[in-house]
């Protein structure tokens, strides 16, 4: 530039130094890589866990994570549960418009600030004017005809325009991940609730052969007392169990009363069309469970990626809050025609046009555009922070989701074992009664042993179940792209 004259140095360097300051003027966005540790939880988890119910299930560290993970319990209408709600759930519905909302005000504000605008206008008016004085009429009448085009368009110099779009594109990209969070979030609790129905129904079977079985204990015992060969005290203890029972029952009734109505509006019914509850043996459990590494937890966990969207879009709002300190130029130009005529209207004699450029450098704002500006960076920092507190939660999702996997199956195990064993001691009973060499009062003793340890074992399948459901929700899905697609009905 040397052989150019002062002025045009001093212009070019200006510019130059303007096209730098505006690829300085917010961060990256990109939130700082967290520490990814090679396991989840403080103890490394088995290869399987051991057998209980038949199944060992098999912990495939690095393996994907699947889609459609509630097809693996191997039931046909809990898959057409979960289809129906993911068609059908309101809020499911009133997410995916909230997002082809934000997607149409997304397109709108790249429409209107990136490109120029065009405006067509007309006017026709009558019109009733003073006249000179001492000069014709001291009133005119007369009729006005006007079209015009107008042209606007406001050069982006410093960024401010770029960075709202970007910060309108990341907060779109917030409400297609929320989106999906929704998604994965609904399909799990209409398998856990399906889940829980389910061994509500079974265990208030089990509860009710148990009150039959306490209500002849009470009956015997009184037989008893009536004969010397029991105590009051007895009696009065056996009724008492009896109505306890049937207390837990009746509430027992509500939960599962209530587990189907929250069922039916997770798919989109009324609590009267609640579907009825599955038997825990038509569930299988998933022999085996992917699991993602940390690494990979990052791009497929949904708030992950809603808090990264709002990084990006924190940033682009620094970009925004420092443009706004430095100039703006519009550009602007009209066309048209007008006259008193209609009849010359849009002849060469009646054109009319203009052009002009516009200039605009805030100077005093009482300090308002420098602590926008900071406010920004705060918020900025704010979405930084709230993104390390996601990872970290998402990680503790997986490590506590994972580790009370783990200890399900030793339980359950042992919980089959004392069922079983509790089974065979009452079928040796109950023989022993047929030959009368025990009385009957053993034989429900001994039968009452067993539903209650069928009770737990119950309680226990429904766990491993439900953290086995938690686990492929905590793991996410492999991304396929940028962003999820929106909802069936909402396709962009």
């Amino acid at each position: 530039m040397s052989h150019l004259p002062p002025a045009a140095r001093l212009g070019a360097s200006l510019w130059l130094s303007i096209g730098l300051s505006a690829c300085a003027f917010a961060p990256r966005g990109e939130p700082p890589a967290p520490k990814v540790a090679p396991s989840y939880a403080a103890e490394t988890a088995p290869a399987s866990t051991v057998a209980a119910d038949g199944v060992a299930q098999r912990l495939s560290p690095g393996a994907a994570a699947p889609p459609d993970w509630w097809r693996r319990y191997g039931s046909d209408t809990l898959d057409a549960w979960v289809e129906e709600a993911l068609r059908n759930n309101p809020s499911l519905i009133a997410l995916g418009h909230t997002r082809e909302a934000l997607h149409q005000q997304f397109r709108a504000e790249v429409g209107e600030t990136l490109l120029p605008s065009i405006d067509a206008g007309g006017q026709v008016s009558r019109q009733r004017a003073v006249g000179l004085p001492n000069i014709g009429p001291p009133t005119n009448l007369y009729d006005v005809f006007a079209g015009e085009l107008t042209l606007s368009y406001t050069f982006d110099l410093f960024g401010a325009v770029r960075y709202g779009v970007r910060e309108a594109a990341a907060q779109l990209d917030q409400q297609t991940w929320q989106l999906e969070a929704a998604r994965r979030a609904l399909a799990a609790n209409v398998v856990i609730a399906a889940i829980d129905a389910a061994a509500l129904n079974d265990s208030l079977t089990t509860n009710e052969r148990l009150a039959a079985l306490l209500q002849q204990q009470a009956d015997l015992t009184e037989k008893a007392y009536r004969t010397g060969a029991a105590a009051s005290d007895d009696v009065l203890a056996a009724r008492q169990s009896a109505a306890a029972l049937d207390v837990s029952i009746a509430s027992q009734r509500a939960q599962a009363l209530r587990a189907r109505h929250a069922l039916a509006v997770l798919m989109g019914r009324t609590p009267d069309r609640a579907p009825p509850a599955l038997a825990l043996s038509a569930l299988q459990l998933p022999a085996d469970v992917p699991i993602s590494l940390p690494s990979e937890l990052l791009r497929q966990r949904p708030d992950i990626r809603t808090a990264e969207a709002a990084v990006h879009a924190s940033a682009a709002q620094v970009g925004v809050a420092t443009a706004e300190m430095f100039p703006q130029i519009t550009l602007s130009a009209a066309f048209g025609s007008a006259t008193l005529h209609s009849a010359t209207l849009f002849t060469p004699q009646t054109r009319i046009w203009s052009a002009g450029a516009m200039l605009t450098q805030p100077i005093f704002h009482g300090r308002a555009l420098v602590a926008q500006r900071r406010a920004a960076i705060e918020q900025y920092q704010a979405s930084v922070s709230q993104y390390q507190q996601t990872v970290l939660n998402a990680f503790q999702n997986v490590a506590d989701t994972l580790t009370a996997l783990t200890q399900d199956a030793p339980g359950l195990q042992a919980a089959q074992l004392a069922a079983a064993a509790a089974e065979r001691s009452f079928t040796d009973t109950h023989s022993r009664y047929l030959l009368g060499a025990v009385s009957y009062p053993a034989t429900l003793a001994s039968e009452q042993r067993w539903h209650s340890a069928a009770l737990t074992e119950i309680q226990l399948r429904a766990a491993r179940l439900t953290d086995t459901a938690a686990l492929f929700q905590a793991m996410g899905e492999p991304p396929t792209g940028a962003a999820p697609p929106a909802p069936p009905d909402r396709q962009d």
